[in-house]
């Protein structure tokens, strides 16, 4: 596996547009670690009644918050390194729930504004990811399926009888797998930042993010601050290796030979500017997931659900409905 040096500089120069400092921040806008959560409290930030708990699934403890009364369970999947919140302790009064230091979490504008009378909204740290460790994370070659059963089953601990799913880049992968392998039990689908295989662009891409040493150090500081260094970057360094093992079957392939198997309406969101999952991965799931809808935002970028929070929360509330 060879890492960017001086000589390929320029390669992913050209890969990442005229302004690469600023694309690659904007990938790092996925990585939303958080602070264990001891206890639940009111979510003072998110303006309603936030619940963050631990239960146990296929052998370790998932974490996950959980808002809103609706009948229509709705499970927010986040994208590498994805974790929700961080937790602030008062001097006085409850534990409160709070956005962490490197700015929203991977779902703030949606645990907050998602319609809280027709949806209930969980959102779930991956296995080693946020507050969901031990144990560590790692990447084996099926570890977007033993994440894909951990989210079907831990809904199914939490007593759901069906659930849709909103799947952010890794997330959206994570997705795809999900509703193939569970078509009776996922309603609906809405992913935005996914793909199905990998190309040596997008490994190109991923290489630049590598070495979280030579990250700005704003970027730096707040992840190394809720995850550690070395933590955050030894899971970094084996994500890319983990990506990078799909280059090597046929097509690049993650989960392509599962798209004909999902079933359930499912809306593809793509930000026409993502500098991270070019265009043709969008149009691939569309042309692969039957009955699929294709939604372009021409200023969307891989964080269009932050970014256009009011437009993306509306389009995802009239396709659940």
């Amino acid at each position: 596996m060879r890492t960017p040096g001086p000589s390929h500089a320029p390669t992913m120069a050209a890969a990442l547009g005229a302004r690469p400092a600023r694309r690659l921040r904007l990938l790092l806008s996925a990585l939303k670690p958080g602070i264990q959560v001891l206890r639940a409290g009111p979510a003072a930030a998110f303006g309603s009644s936030v619940t963050s708990a631990k239960v146990a699934v296929n052998g370790v403890h998932l974490h996950y918050l959980r808002t809103g009364d609706g009948e229509h369970a709705v499970l927010l999947l986040p994208g590498m390194l994805g974790a929700q919140v961080s937790v602030a302790r008062p001097a006085r009064g409850p534990l409160c729930l709070v956005p962490n230091p490197s700015g929203e979490t991977d779902f703030g504008p949606q645990i907050e504004n998602l319609n809280k009378k027709l949806f209930t909204v969980v959102a779930w740290d991956p296995r080693g990811y946020g507050h969901s460790r031990p144990p560590d994370r790692d990447f084996p070659v099926d570890f977007f399926e033993r994440d894909a059963k951990d989210a079907i089953d831990l809904m199914k601990t939490l007593k759901f009888k069906k659930v849709s799913l909103l799947g952010w880049s890794d997330g959206g992968i994570t997705a795809l797998i999900a509703a193939a392998r569970y078509p009776s039990y996922v309603s609906k689908m809405v992913i935005w930042g996914a793909n199905a295989y990998v190309t040596e662009q997008d490994t190109e891409i991923y290489q630049g993010i590598r070495d979280v040493s030579k990250w700005s150090e704003k970027t730096r500081k707040p992840l190394e601050a809720l995850y550690g260094f070395e933590y955050f970057a030894r899971t970094c360094e084996k994500w890319v290796d983990g990506i990078d093992q799909f280059k090597h079957r046929p097509d690049g392939s993650i989960c392509q030979d599962l798209l004909p198997l999902v079933q359930c309406p499912t809306l593809i969101v793509h930000g026409e500017k993502d500098p991270l999952v070019p265009r043709f991965h969008a149009d691939f799931l569309h042309r692969h997931v039957r009955g699929s809808r294709l939604h372009l935002m021409p200023e969307g970028k891989h964080n269009l659900h932050l970014r256009f929070a009011d437009e993306f929360n509306r389009l995802v509330e009239d396709f659940l409905q």
